[in-house]
């Protein structure tokens, strides 16, 4: 029997489903994030004491560089997931980039943006 070089139409539709998930989820975590950036629906110290205020000054900073830097990653898994999407739509999902070969179910459950399969992945390291 010739090994498979593509998953089933019925097994992308599984994948797709697992990703609109991810992505759903990543933009809830992301807004939330933005809103944390951004003092939208906040309760900070902008109505009380200005004792309070210069005390929290450095920690809202440091707190914002923190879910800005949270909020870029959040974007990137989002990006990489909406490739996925593409890679789903061109049939081409869940085949390595290095090797051809089909990366494993598991791997994509855990990983579904994942691009190599786990040989590849340990080779670049």
């Amino acid at each position: 029997m010739a090994e498979k070089t593509r998953y089933s139409d019925e097994e992308l539709k599984e994948f797709k489903d697992i990703i609109l998930k991810k992505i759903e989820n990543a933009r809830e975590d992301y807004n939330l994030l933005k809103d944390t950036i951004t003092h939208e629906h906040s309760n900070d110290t902008e109505d009380t004491s200005p004792t309070f205020k210069v005390l929290e000054e450095g920690a809202a900073t440091l707190s914002k560089e923190e879910a800005g830097k949270l909020a870029q990653r959040q974007l990137k898994f989002i990006q990489h997931l909406e490739a996925a999407l593409i890679r789903i739509q061109n049939k081409t999902y869940g085949v390595c980039r290095e090797t051809g070969k089909l990366i494993s179910k598991e791997r994509l459950r855990a990983v579904p943006h994942a691009t190599l399969c786990i040989q590849a992945k340990q080779n670049q390291r």
